[in-house]
């Protein structure tokens, strides 16, 4: 499973970390019982949000939960999952997107995926998604092109980037894809209300998936020749990180005017969690509950309850890659580099290198043994089946019981 918000079991109660696993599981089935086994790869963490939101505006209903049987990634447990166009849409919506992924790999002809007879199965599988994500779409009223439009001009704008050329011009279709995915739960939920500001929302979280992406690939892409948005723009991790931080404050802005029923879990989630993900990717890690600029996180009651509507333009999903929305995310001066080899450090070394990408296939292979040995579930670290990258496992225990920051009742 991929995704940046993976959310550690200390930070969550008891509570919200079934809710949370609740979503999880349902976005597998939901894949599974609309798309068939194959589809379940695609299960991401990123994608259950979409769950989360939708249920999040609406009153809960007991059909909205339903007993799962016994699953490896859950060490042979039974539990609750949710069901219902939440937990479809976010299927649909994984699926459209891993698509993608998956002819992005093909272009690039990463590992397996360079030989053309292995490139044409996978281009099969993805047409077959592409499709099947559009059907569920169509029938929760979601138009998925929307989202095959942002790929192919994410194609387009990656081929016409060079240095100089704006982070934020780059980041632009994720955003809209994003954007419209968060605003369509509040159609879902009865919501008009909320489709702005989710839609901000989205847009500022496609940034963050964007970025997040680009500065944990960044050494991987040099060593393999890859493009890289970071290296490709010339942009340096200063401003990479000046550009997470003001997407991370508007999304709470945003969040604060959207009308939610129980937005406990969305808030520990795109808050907190967030926030984690960004001092992850950077290399400066802490407690969920701090880097919000000295602030201390909400105490008490619902953070979103009662929050003022804040002006919208014409445009559903915000501000362009050009201009900041109502919450900001604006593009600012550049800050300047940073790192080792200044005047009296030392030189810059040749830092470690990755090992290389897996390819689609070999990636499943070892996806299957890491979910049928439960790794994916209970491990405190494992390398991610395509990506190769350091995991930890979804319920390991956290290996910061002693943090000592303030605890959250929100």
């Amino acid at each position: 499973m991929f995704g940046i918000v993976r959310p550690c079991s200390h930070r969550l109660t008891d509570g919200l970390k079934t809710e949370w696993m609740a979503h999880l599981c349902g976005l597998c089935l939901a894949l599974r019982a609309d798309h068939g086994q194959l589809a379940r790869i695609v299960t991401n963490y990123d994608g259950l949000i979409v769950s989360v939101l939708t249920e999040a505006q609406a009153e809960r209903a007991p059909a909205q939960r339903r007993t799962a049987g016994p699953c490896p990634l859950r060490a042979m447990r039974t539990a609750p999952v949710a069901r219902g166009e939440g937990a479809r849409l976010a299927a649909a919506v994984s699926l459209v997107l891993a698509s993608a992924k998956v002819r992005d790999h093909i272009a690039d002809g990463d590992g397996v995926l360079a030989r053309r007879p292995v490139a044409a199965a996978a281009r099969r599988v993805a047409a077959g998604w592409d499709k099947a994500g559009a059907r569920s779409g169509a029938v929760l009223g979601f138009d998925t092109a929307v989202l095959l439009d942002a790929v192919d001009r994410q194609t387009e704008i990656e081929a016409l980037a060079g240095p100089g050329t704006s982070l934020l011009t780059v980041t632009e279709p994720t955003e809209t894809a994003t954007a419209a995915a968060f605003a369509h739960t509040a159609v879902l939920a009865g919501r008009p209300e909320n489709i702005a500001p989710l839609a901000e929302a989205g847009r500022l979280f496609g940034r963050l998936a964007h970025l997040l992406d680009a500065v944990e690939d960044q050494q991987a892409d040099a060593a393999s020749g890859a493009w890289n948005p970071l290296t490709a723009t010339g942009t340096p991790l200063a401003e990479a990180r000046r550009l997470a931080d003001d997407a991370l404050h508007g999304i709470r802005l945003a969040l604060r005017d959207v009308h939610f029923v129980d937005g406990k879990l969305v808030h520990v989630l795109l808050a907190h969690e967030l926030a984690t993900s960004v001092n992850r990717a950077f290399g400066t890690p802490t407690c969920a509950h701090q880097g919000y600029g000295g602030q201390q996180p909400p105490q008490h009651g619902n953070p979103y309850q009662g929050g003022a509507q804040g002006p919208y333009g014409s445009n559903p999903y915000g501000g362009g890659p050009y201009g900041g929305g109502p919450y900001g995310g604006g593009a600012g001066v550049p800050g300047g580099p940073g790192g080792p080899g200044g005047p009296g450090g030392m030189p810059p070394g040749p830092g470690p290198q990755r090992p290389a990408r897996r390819g689609l296939w070999a990636g499943c292979a070892v996806f299957i043994g890491l979910c049928c040995s439960c790794r994916l579930c209970c491990a405190k670290e494992y390398e991610g089946p395509w990506s190769r990258k350091k995991r930890e496992g979804c319920c390991r225990d956290c290996d910061c019981p002693d943090c000592g920051c303030p605890s959250c009742d929100c």
